[in-house]
């Protein structure tokens, strides 16, 4: 059986990256004294969306080589 711990793990991650770095682009506006870099910000996201992309590949290579060795097999 496949190990998805991993991959799943880095979903997380990711996930919990971009809901952060959301919260914090979303307060840019409405905080007085407090300013954010929303340069820094931008690349933050997609660093996250890219961690993301990069996990779900790692699961559909998973996936697919799980079906090509029960086609194999049966």
């Amino acid at each position: 059986m496949i190990d998805f711990s991993a991959p799943l793990a880095g979903l997380d991650r990711a996930s919990k990256a971009l809901d952060k770095t959301a919260s914090r682009v979303a307060q840019a506006g409405t905080t007085g004294g407090d300013t954010v870099d929303l340069s820094a910000e931008a690349v933050s996201l997609m660093v996250a969306r890219q961690n993301y992309e990069s996990n779900v590949k790692v699961i559909q290579t998973a996936d697919q080589m799980t079906k090509n060795i029960l086609d194999l097999l049966g």
